[in-house]
């Protein structure tokens, strides 16, 4: 059996050595003109750089071209692709058809990897989306273990799941959203709103704030917790699940890079023998927990809940 990949978004091009060192095996990357929700903002310069310097490691980079497209973009697309092959990037990360459209006339090579955060529910679609030419599909965060174990064994793609860090609970392509709690008097309040990476909704009621960070594609409403799920990776480790994603969205570097080893660690525990795996997961969940902030909680998202919208 191939060893699951572990995938991690880098927040600049100084993270891709350390985390390739830390064991990372695949970086997401892109700009946000394109790409939806990344860790880190790399122009073409940046991607150029980031490609190199993690081919040179062995590793491989997958270019976010997965932002919601209007008109108004539609005619850009075929230069950016154009790029991202010129580039040698891995694969392309998309979700809406204009990208295939555009990749199958530009790119007709490039490895596709389907992606819409929330429409990656069944194995019907993975494999529909297969048909139309993506190699891979990114499964929904609010699906759970039992659901994933399904789409895996019936998929005619590669799987992606993410395994740690916050999910997108909300996205309006409208700026500003706080002003309309403000407005109605809502219990949520938005602190902090003029400082990019540091606003929240708070919701008093529930002690919750929910961090949101505005750009090109608008206003992101994330999760209160993050998720971590690094003692219950074997149902999916057993199934054949091709990627783990570590998201580093408003983390810091040292950050991903201890989260990195940990995964790393469990990964080829699990692959030399599942009892090593079973034996040291408890202490590798505790190394998280310690670097884990106070404000951020870990959870287990949906992974053991029934799914309901």
């Amino acid at each position: 059996m191939k060893k699951t990949e572990l995938l991690v978004t880098p927040l600049s091009v100084d993270d891709i050595l350390p985390l390739a060192e830390a064991g990372a095996d695949a970086f997401v990357v892109g700009e946000q003109r394109y790409g939806l929700r990344l860790a880190g903002e790399f122009n073409r310069e940046q991607v150029k750089q980031t490609i190199d310097l993690a081919h040179g490691q062995g590793k491989k980079v997958y270019v976010a071209v997965n932002a919601i497209f209007h008109n108004e973009k539609i005619d850009e697309l075929s230069d950016y692709i154009k790029f991202v092959v010129e580039a040698n990037a891995d694969a392309i990360i998309f979700g809406d058809p204009a990208v295939l459209m555009t990749a199958r006339e530009v790119a007709p090579n490039m490895k596709l990897h389907w992606s819409t955060e929330t429409l990656g529910t069944n194995w019907f679609s993975c494999n529909f989306w297969g048909k139309k030419g993506a190699k891979r599909a990114v499964l929904a965060r609010e699906i759970n273990m039992e659901s994933i174990v399904e789409i895996k064994e019936n998929a005619e793609v590669e799987i992606e799941v993410q395994v740690h860090g916050m999910s997108c609970m909300f996205q309006s392509k409208r700026s500003l959203l706080g002003n309309y709690y403000e407005y109605q008097g809502k219990v949520m309040e938005v602190e902090n709103r003029k400082m990019e990476k540091n606003m929240f909704l708070h919701d008093k009621e529930r002690e919750n704030k929910y961090p949101i960070f505005e750009d090109e594609n608008g206003t992101h409403i994330m999760s209160p917790n993050d998720i971590c799920i690094i003692d219950e990776l074997q149902e999916m480790l057993e199934a054949g699940v091709e990627c783990f994603k570590i998201d580093g969205i408003l983390k810091s570097s040292d950050y991903l890079v201890a989260v990195t080893k940990a995964y790393r660690e469990a990964i080829d525990l699990y692959f030399e023998d599942p009892d090593l795996y079973e034996d040291k997961k408890d202490e590798l969940l505790a190394a998280i927990e310690e670097i884990q902030p106070a404000s951020r909680k870990l959870d287990t998202g949906f992974f053991f809940k029934e799914t309901v919208y």
